[in-house]
């Protein structure tokens, strides 16, 4: 029986900044008594539940993370499009062809949105001049079914010219199949009923080695400066870097997954080879197009079973050195879950991994194992 999966992976980026602190650095975190490079939990899982990966697999089944439903709402109804049109192609819609007037528009749209989460406070200048009333304070992640209903409400409303009723309204909440959402969960905090707690645990990526932040000093060059007056650059900046070999621990409850998706094991099936996919392919997207550090992953172990999880970061509480870094970070890994083994007994019923550095393996066969 399983209840618990269980993914550990090794991923190798070269020099970049995959995930940036409020000063633009790399993030760090102290291990073992040496800094070393980090990855937020909620920077991988916005890269993956936001990955081609998700979308082809799951695409019916991804829901939307926005505090601006509401202004969505109002484009619809002062456009006679539809919410999902409007949402899927993200442009701007004029209203000059409003169907009914923009002041019931306001009111409609506040008091849908409203349903999901408490509406945002503006001047009443702010208020009266924009639409920033329209959002709510928190972002919400609404399923594929809500957006339907909400889209279905909205025709609703258009054509009777209307204000949708209270019990209309609580209507709009439902039970879902959004495979991001039953993974990560969500909070509503105007209806707890509608929570979802989340079947999928996501460590902070952190490097198995000591690191060093560095800093670029870079140039840009006017393309019209002919140098013959000034020869200097046109532009001077300054960013920070650095490179590591990152251990990333996730832990899935298997039965609250499928729980979640309302017992779906089909669905709940695909949602895991799609993690798994992407933990395997998927980088996070912080400064790409100045480093290109895309990566796959060198190493991953997946274990089924029903024993209480443990990540084994304790194998990097002193930091890998040498030439053969991955090697030596693979070698660790395993000998910390041998040695554990040995002192708790078995950990899992099931282990199968893959290993690019000897060429051991296949994601082919992960997929398989973890959906079995």
């Amino acid at each position: 029986m399983t209840k618990f999966v269980q993914i550990h992976t090794l991923v190798s980026y070269p020099p970049s900044n995959l995930n940036r602190d409020d000063l633009g650095r790399p993030k760090t975190a102290v291990m073992g008594g040496t800094q070393r490079l980090r990855v937020s939990s909620q920077s991988l899982k916005r890269a993956w539940r936001t990955s081609d990966i998700f979308k082809e697999s799951l695409g019916s089944h991804i829901g939307i993370r926005t505090k601006n439903m509401g202004v969505n709402i109002f484009k619809a109804l002062t456009t006679g499009l539809s919410l999902v049109d409007i949402l899927k192609d993200n442009t701007e819609v004029s209203s000059s062809n409003s169907i009914i007037s923009e002041k019931e528009a306001k009111e409609w749209s506040k008091a849908i949105a409203g349903v999901f989460g408490k509406s945002k406070k503006g001047s009443n200048k702010e208020a009266k001049d924009s639409l920033v009333d329209l959002e709510i304070e928190q972002l919400a992640h609404f399923s594929p079914e809500e957006i339907s209903a909400i889209d279905q409400l909205i025709t609703k409303i258009s054509s009777s010219g209307s204000a949708p009723s209270k019990d209309e309204l609580n209507l709009l909440r439902k039970d879902h199949t959004a495979v991001d959402i039953a993974m990560f969960g969500r909070m509503l905090a105007s209806n707890t009923k509608f929570n979802t707690e989340a079947a999928v645990q996501v460590s902070h990526a952190i490097t198995t080695n000591e690191v060093a932040v560095e800093d670029d000093f870079f140039t840009a060059v006017d393309d019209l400066n002919r140098g013959d007056e000034d020869m200097g650059s046109g532009h001077l900046g300054e960013t920070e870097f650095a490179s590591g070999l990152f251990y990333t621990y996730v832990c899935i409850d298997r039965e609250l997954l499928e729980s979640n998706l309302g017992g779906d094991k089909e669905l709940a099936n695909n949602a895991l080879c799609a993690l798994v996919e992407s933990m395997a392919k998927v980088s996070p997207t912080g400064k790409q197009n100045s480093f290109a550090s895309r990566a796959y992953a060198s190493y991953m172990m997946i274990e089924k079973g029903k024993q209480q999880p443990r990540s084994l970061s304790v194998s990097y509480l002193e930091p890998v050195k040498g030439r053969n870094m991955l090697k030596n970070a693979i070698e660790s890994l395993q000998k910390t879950n041998e040695k554990m083994e040995h002192v708790y007994g078995d950990c899992c019923e099931e282990r199968l991994d893959m290993n690019a550095y000897t060429g051991e393996g296949s994601l082919e066969e992960m997929l398989k194992f973890v959906s079995s």
